[in-house]
């Protein structure tokens, strides 16, 4: 039986050797090390061909290994009127190209409320969703996008703010950043299993009970000050409490990606899978 979670990296591999290199080699590199997902670090720009695109498709689908993108930074659905459709073009040019790539999610970050109230900038942030989903739809790209929930207060991207844009469009779900939800509240907090458990029901009541099959999720270690997110850490180094995490989605029936973020990378990706398998008892 497969794991519940299928675990992975954002971005490569840093074992991945520079031949073949690449996404590609990244691909290879990710199932060699007995991980199977990997998201395709596009963080600073969309630069890749439809050659390129359709050679990683063809690679993870002959190794196994689900794919998603991990979308330019420099998105904010609470962009200025001058500002968004440069905001626009980066999300849709991952979601273009992530789809001829086969990645079927692509995760996002959000944005920033600007000072103003989250119930005056989900509106927004909606609307302009529901444009990009449409488009998307009309030209049979059927990625899901998947709004990250961010670590610094000051941004767009608590879980309620994610799950009230998925409630509001069909082909948009939560990317579940486990790290930043933790570090959010600036006070070491949402650490505990019951505290996470609290959580994945309100996305459960909101979202339904099939949803907590198919979550997409980035975890590592992390530093936070009182305002939130300073910056991510090895698992080991940091306070997340793993086993209450995964007690907690364990409990629950959770599955999907677990796609580490940690600056120790593959190394930390196959110590959280170990820990997956030690709490839950879970076998490959």
């Amino acid at each position: 039986m497969p794991l519940s979670f299928r675990f992975g990296t954002v971005g490569s591999p840093i074992s991945t050797p520079k031949k073949p290199g690449g996404s590609v080699g990244a691909i290879i590199r990710t199932r060699e090390l007995g991980l199977d997902a990997f998201e395709l670090g596009w963080v600073q720009s969309v630069r890749v061909t439809e050659k390129t695109c359709a050679d990683i498709r063809a690679t993870a689908k002959e190794h196994d290994v689900l794919l998603s993108v991990h979308a330019p930074y420099f998105i904010n659905l609470n962009a200025d009127k001058d500002e968004w459709p440069k905001s626009r073009k980066r999300l849709m040019d991952a979601a273009h190209y992530g789809d001829l790539a086969g990645a079927t999610e692509i995760i996002f970050h959000p944005g920033t409320y600007f000072g103003n109230p989250p119930a005056e900038v989900l509106p927004i942030a909606i609307e302009r969703l529901q444009g990009c989903v449409d488009e998307l739809r009309r030209a049979g790209n059927q990625a899901t996008l998947r709004p990250e929930t961010m670590g610094k207060q000051a941004q767009l991207g608590t879980l309620d703010d994610a799950l009230k844009m998925a409630k509001a469009i069909k082909g948009v779900l939560p990317c579940v950043d486990f790290a930043h939800l933790h570090a959010r509240r600036g006070d070491g907090s949402l650490n505990t299993t019951e505290e996470w458990r609290a959580e994945l029901e309100t996305y459960r009541k909101t979202l339904g009970e099939k949803s907590l099959k198919n979550l997409s999720c980035h975890i590592s270690g992390i530093e936070y000050t009182e305002k939130g997110e300073k910056n991510h850490l090895p698992a080991r180094e940091a306070d997340l409490n793993v086993k209450a995490l995964f007690r907690a989605l364990h409990d629950l029936g959770c599955g999907g990606r677990m796609l580490c973020e940690s600056p120790e990378m593959e190394n930390d990706a196959l110590y959280y899978k170990e820990t997956w398998i030690k709490v839950t008892g879970e076998r490959e």
